[in-house]
């Protein structure tokens, strides 16, 4: 499993309590140890992870440990980055992305700023 800071491991047996009952949003990054953009997409995920830690969670799956999540939300490839909010999934983006465009493609399922 490629270990990220700051994001959490989600199992089968964690899947509810950490994604479908969060308060937050949760950003679930579908994943795999042979996965050379899912290493590449790591440092991105542990910065927003950090920066955003008010608008949402982040998580990832091993998609070969896991294989019953990915399947029962029909991923077919790494990496997959899927926003689940109120326990439903709300976006879903396939391949890594730079810390810009991933925030651009997240803008619309993340909570406004409070200020």
């Amino acid at each position: 499993m490629i270990r990220t800071e700051g994001i959490t491991d989600v199992t089968e047996e964690t899947f509810a309590a950490e994604v479908l009952e969060s308060a937050l949003p949760v950003l679930v990054q579908f994943t795999a140890d042979w996965c050379g953009p899912c290493r590449q997409l790591a440092p991105v995920l542990k910065e927003i992870a950090r920066e955003e830690v008010d608008r949402i969670r982040i998580v990832q799956v091993d998609v070969d440990r896991e294989s019953g999540i990915g399947v029962r939300y029909g991923v077919l490839a790494t990496p997959t980055l899927m926003v689940f909010r109120a326990g439903k999934p709300v976006k879903s983006i396939v391949g890594a992305r730079p810390k810009r465009g991933l925030l651009r493609e997240l803008a619309d399922v993340l909570p406004p700023f409070d200020r």
